[in-house]
């Protein structure tokens, strides 16, 4: 600011405005890499079960303590299979992608009623053969999934629903390997490695009405300079004419955002949640009861909430040797 003596940096970031609350609480993917080879699918979910530490060994090369002992923060997530009930063909258009025909398949899993209601005389078959007749047309293929929430740790029953994107080289090859997964349980081992790097897409904890201290880092006044006004307030808020600038900190609704966050690695793929369990279960969550992923870092949401998991778009090293993990805390005190 040109009239200040000093250096006066702007209050909380611009990168994430409008600071808006996410519509549905499972995140959306809009972007989605491209990879080559053979046909695979590009994402999952699970749910986010706590945070906890372990003890691992280091294995990056260019760390001063590559090979020895150090302890990290984790994010455990519980991912109990999800199931493909259906398929998507897209081809491309002036507007960008348009939904050709989808098809799905009669044999639904339990609870999928509370979200989804097929007529009984829905037949799939003239629809693929729309799909196959424009085969030459077709951009992108994805699948319909379920998430199955009821064979995990926490008691919720209604599904989510999930698109996610196949890819590959041939889009022959892509649909078929569309079709060849309806109607069947996918789980996280079959697509994920340990040593690998994935994005995890979640919606943060609302935290409901804050002031522009909480909500944007601003500075608390001293007690010598405008205390008579209010400490916890923004020296100034702009000029009124021609407009106020909505640069300007100001109180508002906080949280419940979607984000993104790049390049998690993945440490261990678990099949028996004993392996995992804490002594009377993790904090507002509950036992572990299906496959599990414990990941470096932390992720965004509280527990419970949905974790969407993807292929990593900016990632430059596709897998690294897994980490040799020397043990983890399981106490009873692990929190979000």
């Amino acid at each position: 600011m040109g009239h200040r003596s000093k250096s006066a940096p702007r209050r909380g970031s611009l990168m994430y405005y409008p600071r808006v609350r996410a519509r549905r609480i499972s995140g959306r993917i809009r972007t989605w890499p491209k990879v080559a080879g053979a046909p695979r699918l590009l994402g999952f979910a699970g749910y986010k079960v706590g945070s906890t530490h372990v003890i691992m060994v280091d294995n990056r090369p260019k760390s001063p303590l590559f090979g020895k002992e150090v302890m990290r923060a984790v994010t455990v997530l519980e991912v109990p299979p999800i199931y493909i009930y259906g398929y998507r063909a897209y081809v491309h258009t002036s507007k960008g992608l348009r939904a050709l025909a989808e098809v799905m398949t009669k044999s639904l899993p339990k609870n999928a009623g509370r979200v989804l209601k097929l007529s009984e005389d829905y037949d799939p078959s003239p629809i693929q053969a729309s799909i196959d007749a424009n085969i030459d047309n077709i951009a992108e293929v994805r699948v319909l999934a379920l998430t199955q929430p009821y064979k995990a740790g926490f008691g919720k029953k209604t599904p989510e629903i999930l698109e996610i994107k196949v890819d590959g080289d041939e889009i022959k090859a892509v649909l078929d390997y569309a079709k060849s997964l309806l109607g069947k349980e996918i789980r996280a081992k079959d697509l994920f490695n340990e040593g690998q790097y994935v994005d995890v897409i979640s919606i943060t904890k609302g935290k409901g009405f804050q002031g522009a201290v909480k909500r944007f880092g601003v500075k608390i006044q001293p007690n010598w300079h405008k205390h008579r006004k209010g400490k916890r307030v923004v020296g100034s808020i702009s000029p009124s004419k021609p407009h106020m600038m909505f640069t300007i900190p100001r109180p508002g609704k906080m949280g419940f955002h979607q984000r993104t966050e790049y390049n998690k690695l993945i440490l261990k793929i678990g099949e028996n949640p004993a392996e995992i369990n804490v002594s009377g279960g993790f904090l507002h969550y509950g036992l572990v009861g299906t496959d599990y992923i414990v990941v470096a870092g932390s992720i965004p949401g509280p527990s419970k909430r949905l974790v969407r998991i993807r292929y990593p778009v900016r990632s430059k090293v596709e897998k690294i040797e897994p980490p040799k993990l020397v043990a983890m805390d399981l106490t009873s005190k692990q929190g979000v």
